[in-house]
């Protein structure tokens, strides 16, 4: 465990639809601070297990930090889903979750833009959250494409139309329930979207929902940059787990390695950075706690900024090109490139 792991207890257990509950958390005054967060982010959940202890599991915040009064997640069953059932099957008022800080980098850049939000079924969880805070405290006009098998499906249906009520000249939304039209295609999706493309898309939603958006963007020649995608994805690792963390050998400058200064949390430390070792795994093994979640270049917890040096990643599944060009990194993936570099964290 971390010092980022906190136990919470339920404060309510809301029913959105025969699959899906939401989990209102009370956050003990203490640890407030620690649990501000911006919509779109996500917490991992720890989740008992006979198998292994426990397993990871991250969940999207549904609720607003400039809306609502605690921090919630929305969870929906999924076919032979361990973590989704144990949770909708088990927690109740009062219980005790164990979960780590908010994490995750799917948040508007500008509250003030128009965006073009599309969700499809549990996908509306990141979705809501975004939308709730760019309505209450923005300016710009907010559109919504929320597809779903049927009616009975819809998560979040009367908070979405209340919206709809609420700000009628600045939200517009339309669902696609399978049942009525089929599948989203994206031929017809981008007739419903081309109007309303002009500014960011935030995207969430399955693989097959996912790959019809994109197509229908590409379409509308809607440039990449302005896509900001959350996926899901289960974590191979489990950040719960207190993992053994070995040193790396230092390596040479001239073998590849690098002399590293990293600037977290207010104090600046300095490393030999060896040339096939990732930043996070550097800084673990010397005994600090960047943020992190994932390790696998998904979640976008750990990212960081390269003040000065080159470094290159291995994978990069969060950052978008814009961010890349800012010196933006993922500390999980990137590995050196020059002698000396110089990182900073919370940039």
């Amino acid at each position: 465990m971390t010092d980022r792991t906190h136990e919470l207890r339920v404060f309510e257990v809301i029913k959105e639809t025969a699959d899906a509950v939401t989990l209102v958390f009370d956050v003990p005054a203490e640890v407030a601070s620690r649990f501000d967060y911006k919509p779109g982010q996500f917490l991992t959940v720890c989740i008992p297990s006979e198998r292994t202890g426990s397993v990871a599991r991250c969940y999207s915040l549904s609720s607003s930090p400039h809306q609502d009064s605690r921090p919630a997640v929305t969870v929906k069953r999924v076919t032979d889903g361990f973590a989704s059932n144990w949770i909708c099957d088990n927690i109740a008022v009062d219980s005790t979750v164990t979960v780590l800080e908010p994490s995750g980098a799917f948040t508007p850049r500008s509250f003030d833009d128009d965006v073009m939000l599309c969700a499809a079924g549990s996908g509306i969880t990141p979705i809501l959250s975004i939308a709730k805070s760019l309505l209450h405290t923005g300016t710009g006009k907010v559109t919504l494409l929320y597809a779903n098998r049927d009616r009975d499906a819809v998560i979040f249906a009367r908070q979405i139309d209340d919206l709809a009520e609420q700000f009628p000249q600045r939200f517009a939304v339309t669902h696609w329930l399978e049942s009525e039209r089929g599948l989203p295609q994206s031929a017809a999706v981008a007739d419903l979207i081309e109007p309303h493309v002009g500014g960011d898309v935030f995207l969430c939603g399955p693989a097959g929902f996912a790959d019809q958006v994109r197509a229908a963007l590409t379409r509308l020649q809607v440039p990449a940059e302005r896509l900001h995608t959350e996926n899901y994805k289960s974590l191979e690792t489990n950040p719960f787990l207190t993992a053994t963390a070995q040193a790396p050998e230092p390596a040479p400058v001239d073998d590849g390695g690098a002399r590293v200064r990293v600037e977290l949390d207010g104090e600046s430390h300095i490393f030999d950075w060896p040339k096939d070792t990732p930043l996070l795994d550097v800084l673990l093994a010397a005994g600090l706690d960047p943020p992190h979640v994932c390790r696998e270049s998904a979640c976008g917890t750990c990212v960081c900024s390269v003040r000065s040096g080159r470094t290159r990643m291995r994978m990069n599944e969060s950052l978008i090109e814009e961010e890349l060009s800012r010196g933006l990194t993922l500390a999980c993936q990137t590995l050196p490139e020059s002698a000396e570099i110089d990182i900073a964290f919370d940039q």
